[in-house]
């Protein structure tokens, strides 16, 4: 069993191990498994999430994007953003991958401010 401090950081240490071997690596299969362990860090973060929700169905909003793309669109962003970074000439490219970065970070921080969540008790 994992301590509540480590568990609660764990889908971030998945999506920065992820996020730092997408950058750092060239070997195809390397970034391939790099994408895997962020998109299951984004996965376990996305479960929590829906999992801890307190406000209830009927009170939320439908919108027009499908709801699993829905949630996992600040981690599109993010893995977005750190492609065009990898790929991309560095001209202007930077900076578009900067603005993707910074709007997936703050739709990830408004839901999760937005959706006030409740941490499990534990006895």
């Amino acid at each position: 069993m994992l301590t509540k401090p480590l568990y609660e950081i764990l889908p971030f240490g998945y999506m920065a191990l992820g996020s730092s071997s997408f950058i750092a690596l060239d070997i195809n299969y390397a970034l391939v498994a790099a994408t895997v362990v962020f998109v299951l860090g984004a996965r376990i973060y996305v479960m929590r999430s829906q999992n801890r929700r307190t406000d209830s169905a009927r009170r939320r909003k439908s919108g027009y994007l499908p709801e699993m793309i829905y949630n996992f669109l600040p981690f599109i962003y993010l893995i977005t953003a750190l492609a065009i970074f990898k790929f991309l000439p560095k001209d202007l490219y930077p900076i578009v991958a900067i603005c993707l970065l910074s709007y997936g970070l703050y739709i990830l921080v408004r839901r999760s401010l937005y959706r006030r969540h409740k941490l499990p008790i534990t006895p």
